[in-house]
């Protein structure tokens, strides 16, 4: 669906090159799409440049880039913590693109999500849309301890998974690992942080969370007072087409309050 108006435009930051892809609209409220973990601009199944073409065809403008080392971008990738300046250096070229501009709206999953959280104001962007956002630091390979918890609730009321237990198909080690970490209540330091600069937004910031998703469920044990919006799915990028448009519904909708 991609649209004529859109352009690929390269600039600057911090002595590297960054590249970016606009899809033009004559809207005053734009859309600055930040793609999470390692994904180039076009997002996991060309989600986010699927999402940009939709945009701009309701009048709104998009712009999507490639953070330093990833895609088209010269540099090193240095993660998501060490990303701010590519922010600042995308949302300052989108504005300069569309002098019409009044307010930005930036949509990020997973860790581009916390990204905004962290980066948004020094970037000058005014609302943020986050999808399941990152609270995550563990490194023993096993999922969130909110997903194993919602993993063995499932699992309880489960014959064939009584059954895989008792005939030896499950491995106990793992079992047992795995319910250890479950049983961890204690929010860990980079989820306090994350939760923390989310909430500092107050209601500039909408949260949308795919149910089934463990990186989502995560967020939620943590964050469990502030609102969030829902989309039924296991998929963590919203892959399925009724998926893809419920986000794309909760974006628009997104745009168009903020206009108000």
């Amino acid at each position: 669906m991609a649209d004529p108006m859109r352009s690929l435009i390269a600039f600057p930051c911090a002595g590297e090159t960054l590249v970016g892809t606009l899809d033009a609209a004559p809207g005053r409220t734009g859309l600055l799409i930040v793609s999470g973990g390692n994904e180039i601009r076009c997002g996991a199944h060309r989600g986010m440049a699927l999402l940009a073409a939709h945009v701009a065809a309701a009048g709104f403008p998009a712009f999507r880039y490639d953070r330093r080392g990833i895609g088209d971008s010269t540099g090193e990738n240095n993660g998501y913590l060490s990303s701010a300046d590519d922010l600042v250096a995308a949302a300052t070229v989108f504005r300069r693109q569309l002098p019409q501009l009044t307010t930005i709206l930036a949509y990020g999953n997973c860790d581009a999500a916390s990204t905004l959280a962290l980066h948004g104001r020094a970037a000058g962007i005014d609302r943020l849309l986050l999808a399941n956002p990152w609270t995550i630091e563990d490194t023993d390979n096993l999922p969130p301890a909110a997903a194993i918890r919602a993993t063995y609730r499932q699992r309880l009321t489960s014959p064939a998974a009584w059954a895989r237990l008792l005939t030896g198909k499950i491995d106990l080690a793992k079992a047992i690992n795995g319910l250890r970490k479950a049983s961890r209540t204690m929010p860990q330091p980079l989820a306090t942080q994350m939760v923390t600069a989310i909430e500092e937004w107050g209601d500039a910031a909408t949260v949308i969370l795919a149910t089934g998703d463990a990186t989502a469920q995560a967020y939620r044990a943590a964050a469990r007072h502030f609102p969030a919006q829902s989309i039924e799915t296991t998929s963590h990028s919203f892959a399925r087409e009724e998926d893809q448009r419920q986000l794309r519904d909760a974006v628009l909708a997104a745009l168009a309050g903020a206009e108000v």
